[in-house]
């Protein structure tokens, strides 16, 4: 399963609450799982740079 699926599915199964909450910092600016989400599926530099950190944190396997 790649990043992108991987994120997806992770987001998915989150409580609504938690899909405000800040996941990410990339280049100074915060990122929350809702505008992480957008950044991912439009498939951006900052998207890949997040997916890249989510599984550096291991968020994502």
């Amino acid at each position: 399963m790649d990043r992108k699926t991987q994120f997806l599915k992770v987001y998915a199964n989150l409580p609504q609450g938690t899909r405000e909450e800040i996941v990410a910092v990339v280049k100074n600016e915060p990122y929350t799982w809702q505008s992480a989400r957008l950044e991912v599926e439009q498939e951006t530099p900052i998207g890949k740079e997040i997916l890249e950190l989510l599984e550096k944190l291991k968020i994502l396997q």
